[in-house]
């Protein structure tokens, strides 16, 4: 692509070639201005009668008594005027008026020192369009060319014309319109209110491709730059984004496979995105093999605790079956209620792993309530007293349901470890919502401090405890943007939920 911006260029070229023609188009004016007002002098001061004149100079074109300046502005657009045929050549016509025919003559010399150093073609004309001067056609009409027309008329007249050369144009002129082309611009020369003739000048602009062409050596030099340079991006491209991509690629495969060494930043990121980016896959892939550690320790956790009640019920089972009439009634019943509650075991924590696999992919719905709201919701607690020492009406982003199944949760720990009382403050501040729940129960011990959200711990496994209680409460506060963690009280156990407030 950089190498093909150069090529794509040089049609752009066209924007430029037709501000060269503009810029001659304004050349050919100024220069027809200066000798129109040398022949309008030459004609005042030789005396021509104004009925040897040609026609009147329109109103609109007329001189502003007011006015110093009369501006012509260039106007042909390479892009939009179409291009005329060749000039056509000049037509027999009668002899020169002889009032001005001395003028163009003494003129002519002036107008050959000119061309030398403008290279415009010059011919004047007289009021009825007969060539007075001028290197040729001097003698013949050119009344039937358009612009010529026109500046009889009084008009100032341009005009892009094909242009004809007896040179064959050099092969990359082939993407050029303007180096076809010839600006001519009549210029009517007014003395009196009438036309006393016609400057008729022509040049073919410059063009930017003629200098290329003639600059072949250094632009070959400018295409050598070029593709050094696009040989040197691509060299740049290389070390600073395609190695660290197949870095990274060589990177994933390893992780893929197990390798968690791999786990660690690339050597030459290269780019700052690129940086980013590594950081970014480096993350994930630890959290990832995180996630992995935790489901498979949770697996061997869900299948301990599934095992030992399935064990119970599986040996009380075959007990009964092979005693046959031999086990007495009591015990046929002791062994029955130990099925039974091994089942309700089994159950209670069969509906606590659903309940804790909704809380981790619980999305939030935008819902929200008050705290007193909530705590409504909760069944009627006989084992300890629930009160709210202040912020009941405070508005959680979370909904009353999941905010009841918190609080359920954390009387319920409560109540299990011999609390009697259950306080709840809630204070809001800066669009979070802080909320204490504290009981007087017995505690919780120094070593089990760091454990009690780990799943499936517990100290009450005998009274049939699962160990899931607070992890239900860490992935529904989790899934709300909320926090909750274990303070220091001087008295039973305080934990502090941070949620985010409405």
């Amino acid at each position: 692509m950089v190498m093909a911006l150069p090529l794509v260029g040089l049609f752009f070229f066209r924007l430029y070639e037709n501000q060269l023609i503009r810029q001659t188009e304004a050349e050919l004016i100024a220069q027809g201005a200066a000798l129109g007002a040398i022949y309008a002098q030459e004609v005042r001061d030789a005396g021509v009668a104004i009925e040897k004149l040609g026609a009147a100079v329109p109103a609109d074109s007329a001189t502003d008594p007011d006015s110093r300046y009369r501006p012509i502005e260039p106007r042909l657009d390479l892009a939009s005027d179409y291009v005329l045929p060749a000039r056509p050549p000049a037509i027999t016509a009668t002899a020169p008026d002889p009032a001005v025919a001395p003028i163009g003559a003494r003129l002519s010399g002036i107008l050959a020192e000119t061309q030398k150093t403008t290279l415009a073609g010059f011919r004047l004309l007289d009021p009825k369009g007969v060539v007075i001067a001028g290197r040729e056609e001097i003698g013949l009409s050119l009344s039937a060319v358009e612009e010529v027309r026109q500046a009889l008329a009084g008009r100032h007249a341009s005009a892009l014309r094909q242009r004809l050369s007896d040179e064959p144009p050099p092969s990359l002129y082939s993407v050029s319109r303007g180096t076809r082309v010839r600006v001519f611009v009549a210029m009517p020369v007014a003395v009196d209110g009438k036309v006393a003739g016609v400057v008729y000048l022509s040049r073919t602009p410059n063009n930017i491709v003629k200098h290329l062409y003639g600059e072949r050596g250094k632009v070959g030099l400018a295409a050598i730059a070029i593709l050094g340079g696009t040989l040197l991006i691509g060299l740049v491209f290389l070390r600073t984004v395609s190695r660290p991509i197949y870095a990274l690629m060589e990177r994933t495969k390893r992780i893929a496979a197990g390798d968690r060494d791999a786990i660690r930043p690339l050597d030459h990121h290269g780019t700052r995105e690129m940086a980013e980016l590594s950081d970014a896959f480096l993350d994930m892939a630890e959290k990832l093999h995180a996630r992995s550690d935790s489901i498979q320790t949770f697996a061997t956790h869900v299948s301990h605790e599934l095992k030992s009640p399935l064990t119970a019920i599986q040996g009380a089972a075959e007990l009964l079956r092979d005693s046959g009439s031999a086990m007495d009634e009591g015990e046929r019943r002791r062994f029955s209620n130990n099925i039974v509650t091994d089942a309700e075991r089994l159950n209670l924590l069969v509906r606590r792993l659903l309940d804790l696999a909704r809380a981790e992919n619980l999305a939030p719905g935008g819902e929200s309530t008050l705290v007193g709201a909530a705590l409504a919701l909760l069944p009627a607690e006989d084992r300890l007293a629930v009160r709210v020492e202040g912020g009941g009406d405070i508005r959680l982003r979370m909904s009353a349901e999941n905010a009841a199944i918190v609080l359920a949760n954390l009387i319920d720990n409560s109540a299990r470890h011999g609390a009697t009382l259950v306080s709840i403050t809630a204070a809001s501040a800066g669009g979070k919502a802080t909320i204490l729940v504290s009981d007087d129960g017995a505690g919780i011990s120094p070593s089990n401090r760091g454990r009690i959200f780990e799943p499936f711990f517990t100290t009450r496994r005998d009274a049939g405890g699962t160990g899931m209680g607070l992890g239900i409460v860490l992935a529904l506060l989790k899934a709300h943007d909320g926090t909750i963690r274990l303070v220091d009280s001087e008295r039973g156990t305080r934990f502090e939920i941070i949620l985010p407030a409405v």
